[in-house]
């Protein structure tokens, strides 16, 4: 098994506002479709990496009281932690080292009331 995860969503109540929220926050743009009447917005995630989506439909309710989603924030996540705000989001915790080997993490509220978080390395 190459990762633990496989897929994930992103669930939302306002599609457009997420899809621009995770666009400017993750620096890419969030192309969307509809796939069996749920409204899917697919976030890039390189050629081998884990693959995820922002996700509009019937029995998907954004909460902060879920697990805890950790998005790969680069090589230092301060660059997209930094644009969290501006986008409408809110920073929950600020970057906060880990330890040596394992890096950093910084969590933050997106504009639909999901507790998401960020990893670097740096």
């Amino acid at each position: 098994m190459a990762n633990a995860i496989n897929w994930f969503e992103i669930p939302a109540n306002n599609f457009k506002r997420a899809c621009s929220f995770y666009g400017k926050v993750l620096n890419q743009e969030i192309h969307g479709q509809e796939i069996m009447g749920t409204q899917m917005g697919f976030l890039h995630n390189g050629q081998d990496g884990v693959g995820g989506a922002v996700v509009q439909g019937d029995g998907y309710n954004p909460s902060e009281g879920g697990a805890l989603l950790y998005l790969n924030g680069g090589t230092d996540l301060s660059d997209s932690l930094s644009r969290v705000e501006n986008a409408g989001g809110k920073v929950l915790q600020p970057k906060t080292k880990i330890s040596d080997e394992i890096g950093y993490m910084a969590i933050f509220l997106d504009t639909e009331g999901n507790k998401i978080a960020f990893h670097s390395p740096s």
